[in-house]
Parts: structure tokens; sequence; C-alpha cells
């Protein structure tokens, strides 16, 4: 489940983004003495055949022993240096097992080491492909149809409603992650008490997005909308999605150490619990501090199981992949046919011409020597995952972290994997480009991705966390900054397509009379839209600025006026009273602010806690603040007209008071644009 935008991001908050008195979101929340973590064990390998699948023509097996070592120093060197406690891993080519391994450890306290055939980790997103099965086997059975709206396969409490748009959501919609809905996560997407844990349909009512474009026009990655999928799927087959499942793959496969169950305890309303004896092996997941490990609480995901529920083993997901390159079929058990296989591995939906797109909900992953990969990645608070399949070669990857610093390794691995064994070798960075540097203009600027809320107080974070900025450097490549990333490109010709210094991923911009108006995320996942003239950063950042130098500067006065400045008509009093509140106010939400990003440094209580009393606190300061603001606007007229001479204001007071006013104006606009003075509508 990507919980955020990775990148810029909902793919990830870790650092302050606002500037002095405004800075805003997660900081580093200091360590709370975590216990140093023992030395790593041994790895535990497995390896055991599956029923052979064709091989892939042409194809060069990979050699076992090489690989093995191979990959014991990826992951070696990524364990060390990103703090990474365990990572499972399992490896499989035209039918066979060729790696399943096990790194480091699945619990510390006590130590658990990480064992691939029984150690289970939360795979997250991954767990999308098994609800996309789901889906094609109804639609094999007749039950559903791709082209056909979803509402047609929902109970009526959850259909999608039209919210003032014309074209229905269809099932292939969800697929391709373009419903038009916005994407909230804070405060509901993952749960830390299992008391607040709801059914699948109830979630989805009470939780129901806005739709804030026209269906199939533009991707926007959405959990809520694979929910959806899997209650259709659930719906028409007259099965709990979690029974669904387990009766119509994870069973026939034989993955008996997976599960979308989660170990809460029993209730009558939800889904039977997870098993004990698969809640044994449940790898912990961590936060690294800075001097040590420490264990994060338990993400409960049932509420939103078809999007990110399910808990498995290496070992299971190479009897998984396994499957998907044959076609469907594992074991003389077939899981669907080859229409279905055929629609896996072929691109669907394209946001544009150079995008990789999805093919029935599988993501396209671009890696070296111009071959393809689909799958899914997944992200959830403390675990990184990925599993992709290259079908010319035979070749499947899984691997998953128990946190969050494993994205790096799980990202990577496949594309590693198959440049040292297939090539191409690795080049140096590319040179910059002098086209770029002379037509930069074309691109640079600041832009906002579609993935995000577009109401209330998660509207005003995700337009921090979800910015980046294109700027080209004097090398002539293209420096791409996110919230807490960076990446350089450089460009194959002059269409906006351009390709990763150092990597293998590709991008495009969509370009209008010679201007990029948006660029898509290399899977094709969701667009940044470049942003207006004051949609830019910079008026929050300086305008909070301001306001905090205004506000400072109006109680200093209070003590530093001299006698004729304490002249003033009774209205004019009022009105300093009332800048003077003012001033308070903003002094007091950017301080409750601040506090809020300090102790944010832990995104996981920004998910648990959102919205928390101190951005409630925050936002509550800042509205009355506002609203007093446009009322010294409104008395602005009689502050200047005044009363006879002596018994008002200087001229230079009524200027300082009327330039304070606006700044306080202008930052309130700013911030009821971007939903930061709706404490009610967290």
């Amino acid at each position: 489940m990507k919980a955020l935008p990775r990148g810029i991001s909902l793919r990830s908050p870790a650092k302050a983004a606002l500037a002095a008195a405004l800075s805003v979101l997660i900081g580093v929340l200091p360590a709370a003495s975590p216990a140093q973590s023992p030395v790593p064990p041994a790895p535990v390998t497995a390896v055991a055949p599956v029923p052979t699948a064709p091989a892939a023509a042409g194809v060069v097996p990979l050699p076992p022993a090489e690989l093995e070592a191979y990959v014991d120093g990826l992951v070696r060197d990524a364990m060390s240096a990103d703090h990474i406690p365990g990572v499972t891993v399992s490896v499989v080519q035209n039918g066979q097992v060729v790696l399943k391994k096990g790194y480091g450890f699945a619990g510390l306290g006590p130590a658990r080491p990480v064992d691939p055939d029984r150690t289970l980790f939360r795979i997250a997103s991954i767990s999308k492909t098994f609800t996309w099965i789901a889906v094609m086997r109804e639609v094999e059975a007749g039950r559903m149809r791709l082209d056909a709206p979803v509402n047609l396969y929902l109970p009526e409490k959850i259909q999608v409603r039209d919210q003032g748009y014309d074209r229905p959501v269809r099932v292939i919609d969800l697929m391709s992650h373009s419903p038009g809905f916005e994407d909230r996560a804070l405060g509901q997407l993952f749960e830390r008490d299992a008391r607040r844990v709801r059914p699948l349909a109830v979630y989805l009512r009470q939780e129901r997005p806005r739709r804030v474009r026209e269906a199939g026009s533009l991707p926007a990655y959405s959990n809520y909308g694979v929910g959806l999928a899997g209650a259709a799927a659930a719906w028409v087959s007259g099965k709990p999605f979690e029974r669904l499942i387990e009766t119509g793959v994870i069973g026939p496969l034989g993955m008996t150490r997976t599960t979308f169950r989660d170990p809460y305890p029993a209730r009558p309303e939800l889904p039977a619990p997870m098993p004990a004896a698969l809640a044994r092996d449940l790898a912990d997941g961590y936060l690294w501090t800075g001097g040590g490990w420490r264990k994060r609480p338990y993400e409960f995901t049932s509420q939103i199981a078809p999007a990110g529920g399910a808990s498995t083993t290496a070992a299971d997901m190479a009897r998984y992949m396994t499957m998907i390159l044959n076609g469907g079929t594992l074991d003389g058990v077939r899981i669907y046919g080859p229409a279905t296989a055929a629609g896996f591995f072929r691109a669907q939906s394209r946001p544009a011409p150079d995008v990789a797109g999805f093919g029935h909900g599988f993501a396209a992953f671009q890696l070296p020597g111009g071959r393809t990969a689909w799958g899914h990645d997944g992200v959830l608070l403390s675990f990184r995952s990925s599993m992709m399949m290259v079908p010319e070669l035979g070749l499947g990857v899984f691997v998953a972290a128990n946190s969050e610093t494993g994205e790096r390794l799980t990202l990577q691995l496949t594309g590693r994997i198959v440049q040292r064994f297939y090539g191409p070798a690795p080049t140096l960075p590319e040179a910059g480009s002098a086209w770029l540097k002379q037509n930069g203009r074309a691109f640079e600027g600041q832009y906002v991705s579609s993935r995000r809320s577009y109401r209330g107080l998660e509207q005003f974070i995700g337009l921090i966390n979800t910015r980046t900025q294109v700027s080209v450097t004097d090398a002539g490549q293209l420096l791409i900054r996110g919230f807490n990333s960076s990446s350089l490109w450089v460009p194959e010709g002059t269409g906006g397509r351009f390709r990763e210094v150092g990597g293998w991923r590709k991008m495009s911009f969509v370009m209008q009379n010679g201007r990029a108006v948006r660029y898509f995320s290399p899977t094709g996942a969701a667009a940044s839209q470049r942003v207006g003239f004051f949609g830019g950063q910079g008026w929050l950042v300086n305008l909070g600025l301001l306001a905090a130098i205004a506000a400072l500067a109006t109680l200093g006065g209070l003590f530093l006026r001299d006698r004729k400045d304490h002249r003033e008509t009774p209205m004019q009093r009022r009105a300093s009273l009332m800048q003077t509140t003012q001033a308070v106010l903003w002094l007091l939400a950017m301080l409750a602010l601040a506090v809020w990003a300090d102790k944010a440094g832990d995104v996981a209580a920004v998910f648990f806690d959102w919205p928390g009393g101190w951005m409630l606190t925050a936002s509550s300061c800042a509205l009355v603040a506002a609203i007093l603001s446009f009322v010294t606007l409104v008395l602005l007229p009689f502050i200047w007209r005044g009363g006879r001479r002596v018994e008002s204001w200087t001229v230079g007071r009524k200027l300082r008071f009327t330039a304070t006013t606006l700044i306080y104006t202008g930052l309130s606009l700013v911030l009821g644009l971007r939903g930061a003075l709706f404490p009610w509508a967290s």
C-alpha cells in the first residue's frame, strides 16, 4: 500500500519543509534512547524446487551460486548503509526457485532471525495484485465486465456518487488508478488501535473521497479505488473478500503462510483474525532513530485489505510469482486463463505515449537494457517491498524489508540483478545537454502531484509534501527536488522525454505551446501539474515570515511607543486591540505548528494521531486571526480618517498598521485557499 507518494512525497514525510516561523511538517524526532541492535545472525537460506514452467527462449539461466553471492553483497551493503533490521528475498526463473533467503532480524526483543519459509512480512500494495486476480476471475466467470460502471457490482451504500461528473467510474478505471478520486490517507488508512478497525464496507462508506476530476482523465494512485474493486469482487461472488482470496488464490496455490487477516481480538462484525500460528512469526516493523531501532506498533489494514492487507513469506511469494509467470497455473491448478495472463503483462492504459502505465492493475517498471518488468511495489509505515516479473527472462524477484529505510533496496534489487546478469553494463553518468540549458525555462518551475487531498488540513499538508521543484543545472541536467528526495535527468530528444542519470528509469513531460504543463512519474501512477504564479510555495513562506515579523513588531510596539504614538480615536483603539490579538494568535499558530512538526519526525505518529491537538490548535488560532484580519481590513478607511489631528495616530503608525493588515490578510488568503483554516475538515 502506498501511503504517501514516493519521491515527493503522499508515494513520505521526513523533514521540515517550511522556513522560519512557518516551519511545517515532519522534522526529525529525537531518539528515545532505543536499545542498540544485536549482531545480525547468519542469513537463513532455503532452496526448494517448484514445478517447472516453460523456459524463456534463448535466455541463459541465472547461476545460483553467483546470484546468491551478488545478492548477499547488495543486501548486506543496504542493511548497513540504510539501517535495515531484516530482509527476505526470493528469486524464481523458469519455474525454479533460484534463491530464497532471509537476512537479519524479524524481531529484536527477543532476537528472531528472518526465515524465508516462516517469517511473514507485510507486503503492502503487492496485495493489490491478489485483488486484481480476484477481479479477473469474476470477469472470466461472466459476473463482471471491465468496461462496466463499478456501481453495478457494489451495494448501494458504497456506490460511487456522480458528484457532478458525467462519466461513471468503470472497473478498468480502478485498475489504471484513474477513477478521479482525491487521495486521503492521514488518520484512517492505517490503524494502531485494533478497536478502531472497521469492516471494509463501513470504511468505504465512511471514508468516501471526493471526485475531483473526470474518471479516466488523469492518474492519481488510489488505495480507496482498489478497496472498491475488492468489495465489488466480493459482492458478486457472494464471499467476504478475505475468503474470496483464500478459496480462489492462496488456498489452491498452497500458500499456507499467506493471509489477508490481521491479528486483532475477534469481533463478530469483522473477518476472523489471523491464526495464532501465523501471528507468532510476523516480522516486527522498526524505525531507525539515529541511535538504534525502535519497534513500531502493528499497522492494522483490514479496513482496506484489498489495497494492502497481505502478510506472506518469501517462499510463498516464490510460488505466487511462478504461477503468474506460468500464465496462471501451478501444480496443475488453473487460477486464471490465458487472456487474463496476457492482460497482466500488457499495458492497458497509458496516461501519455511514453509512460509505462498499467496492465490490468499490474504496474510496469523500466529496467536496464530497455526491458520491462510487471508487478507492484509496496509501502507501509514500517515495511517496504517489491515484486517484479520479467516475462522475457522468465524471471521473478520478491524482496521485503521491515523498515521504511529499506526503500532503496526494494526498488533497485530487480534492476541490479538484470543489469548484472543480462546487461547492459553500467555506464558513466551522462553528460549534460546544451539544448536543455538553452530551453530550461520550458520545464523549470514548481509542480504538485495529482495524488493528494483537495480539502482541509490534509490538502494543506499535501500541497507541501507532494510539491517538486524542477530546475536545470549548470551542467545541463534536469534536477527534480521533492520533499525528501532529488534526482537528475537528461533529455532524450526534444519532445519532453527524459532518462535518469546513472539509472534506467524514464519519465515524460506533457508540452503545450512549447512549455511543460505536467510530468508523469516513471510508473505513470500520478501526474505532477505545474502550478501557476499564485500557486508557488514562496507566497506561503514569505508571507509567513513577514507575518511573524509584523506580529513581533506589533507586540514590541506596546512597550516602545513614545507619548504621541498613544494618541488615538476610539475606533483606532479598538483596531489596535484587534491587531494585537491577531499578533498573539498568529504567533500561537506558528508555535503550535512548529511543535507539531517537531513531534512528527516519526511518520507513523502523523498517520495514527492525525490531526492531533497541536495541528488543530494551529489551524484554529489561524482561523480566528484570519477573521480578525478581514475585519481590520474593512476598518482601514476609518483608521485613516481619524479624528482631530491631535487625537489621531501619526501617519507613520497608520502606515505600519496598514502594512500589517495587508500582510495578515494576504497570509489568510493563502492559507484559506490551501485548506489550512478549516480545522473541522481534517
